[in-house]
């Protein structure tokens, strides 16, 4: 289902958007007789430009798809990330890449104002998914067009640049056709899911999961 401007500002505009709270309009079914991803596949940016740390020629990449409203990713945020990236992203070991795979209206929401925030700032980019992240009970569980518009304010927009960010209908079809693109031909089904060097891990996953791919893919 492709959201519309009018499908989405007027979703936006109810209190609390208590009424999509289980709504789950951007999921796409993965198309059963497509061909299994590559590392290539993987690698490829679609319609937007991805947010990264790390070298560009690192021999390891990690990449994450992830929604903002989802609990198990903003756990993962908290719990695992900073271990992966002090030990491994700070180090110019591995690079990392995040993509935006969002469930539902309030995680594109999210998503779109974490891109207008960051512009092509990848630093910038993640330090406002970390805060959005942390918030998350706040602006997914309360008046999220509210939070989200005092999380742009704080961040340096003013209220206009928030809502002609969050009424940006081309930002919105391009995470819509990277969503379609990596559930048709990635089979990404669920958030969290991870590739490393194209090899997928889904789901809830320790930082030692992570720690012994990579050193084996770092010594190999």
């Amino acid at each position: 289902m492709i959201l519309t401007r009018r499908a989405f500002t007027a979703a936006l505009s109810l209190t609390g958007l208590a009424a999509l709270a289980g709504f789950s309009p951007l999921r796409l079914i993965a198309d059963a007789l497509a061909q299994g991803a590559t590392a290539a596949d993987v690698a490829k940016p679609v319609s937007l430009p991805d947010m990264a740390l790390g070298p560009k020629d690192a021999p390891v990449t990690i990449t994450e798809y992830a929604s903002m409203t989802c609990p198990h990713c903003a756990a993962f945020n908290e719990k695992v990330f900073p271990q992966i990236k002090s030990e491994y992203i700070d180090t110019n070991k591995i690079r990392y890449v995040f993509r935006e795979f969002p469930l539902d209206i309030k995680a594109a929401a999210g998503s779109m104002l974490a891109r207008c925030i960051a512009k092509d700032d990848s630093g910038k980019y993640f330090a406002v998914i970390d805060m959005l992240f942390r918030q998350q009970n706040d602006w997914v569980l309360k008046n999220t067009t509210d939070t989200l518009t005092r999380i742009g304010k704080q961040a340096g927009l003013s209220q206009q640049a928030v809502e002609d960010c969050l009424k940006d209908q081309a930002l919105l079809d391009k995470i819509v056709a990277d969503q379609k693109y990596a559930s048709d031909v990635l089979k990404v089904d669920s958030t969290p899911t991870f590739f490393i060097n194209g090899d997928r891990i889904k789901g809830d996953t320790s930082f030692d999961v992570f720690d012994k791919r990579i050193k084996s893919l770092l010594k190999s």
